[in-house]
C-alpha cells in the first residue's frame, strides 16, 4: 500500500479538521495530496511529538475533529501517549501511523515494526483504546476513516505502506517556524480566538 495514495485518499474526506504531521518525506506529500488542508496543517513536528500535539489540541478544542499523521519511528518513540489516550479517551481524535516498517528520513534503518513482533495497533488496544486497526490495503484503509472521522472515541489506523516515496510532487516551500505562524493563525480564524496576541508595552 502506497502513503500517497493514502493521504490522498483521507485528504478527499477532510474540511475543517486540524492537522498535525511529522518530520520526512510525508511532509511533501501531505502539501500535494492536501493542498486544501495546507493552513489547517502543522507540519514538521519532531519525533515522538505528533502525537502528544494531537492530543493536546483534542482537549482544548473539544467540538473539533483532530488528526495525528504519526510515523512507526515515533510512535515507538512515545508508546506512553497511547495509556494517555486509553485513559483520558478523548471523543475528537484520529490517529494514523504511517508504518512503512523503517527510519525513512535518514537512510531506512529498521524500526521496531519490522521485527514483526511489534503490533502497534495491539499495544494500542492493550492500553485501553478498542477502535485499533491495522490496514494493509486501501479499501480497508478507506473505510477505517471514515469510521475513524465519525468515531465518539480515539480511533487508530496502522496504515502499513510501502517505502516508496512520490515521485515529482512539490516541495514545500515554508519552514516550521512559518508553518507555526500559518497554522496559528488559520486555528484563530477558524475558531474566533485569540492564540498569539500583539506585544503588550508598558
Amino acid at each position: 500500500m502506497n502513503r500517497y495514495d493514502c493521504m490522498k485518499t483521507l485528504a478527499d474526506k477532510l474540511s475543517d479538521e486540524l492537522v498535525i504531521l511529522s518530520l520526512g518525506a510525508s511532509v511533501d506529500e501531505w502539501y500535494n495530496a492536501a493542498p486544501h488542508m495546507r493552513e489547517a496543517s502543522l507540519f514538521q513536528q519532531q519525533l515522538g511529538c505528533v502525537t502528544p500535539e494531537a492530543f493536546g489540541l483534542a482537549v482544548g478544542l473539544p467540538h473539533r475533529r483532530i488528526v495525528s499523521l504519526d510515523t512507526d519511528g515515533g510512535m515507538v518513540f512515545n508508546l506512553g501517549i497511547l495509556a494517555t489516550l486509553g485513559n483520558e479517551k478523548p471523543e475528537n481524535l484520529l490517529v494514523i501511523v504511517w508504518d512503512n516498517e523503517c527510519y525513512q528520513s535518514i537512510g531506512g534503518p529498521p524500526t521496531h515494526t519490522a521485527s514483526r513482533t511489534v503490533d502497534l495497533a495491539a499495544i494500542a488496544r492493550g492500553s485501553g483504546i478498542s477502535q485499533s486497526h491495522t490496514a494493509r490495503d486501501l479499501e480497508s484503509f478507506d473505510r477505517l476513516c471514515t469510521e475513524g472521522l465519525a468515531a465518539n472515541e480515539p480511533f487508530v489506523i496502522i496504515a502499513k505502506v510501502s517505502g516508496d516515496v512520490a515521485p515529482d510532487i512539490r516541495r514545500k516551500h515554508s519552514d516550521g517556524r512559518e508553518d507555526k505562524y500559518i497554522f496559528v493563525r488559520h486555528v484563530e480564524k477558524t475558531e474566533n480566538i485569540v492564540i498569539m496576541g500583539p506585544s503588550e508595552h508598558n
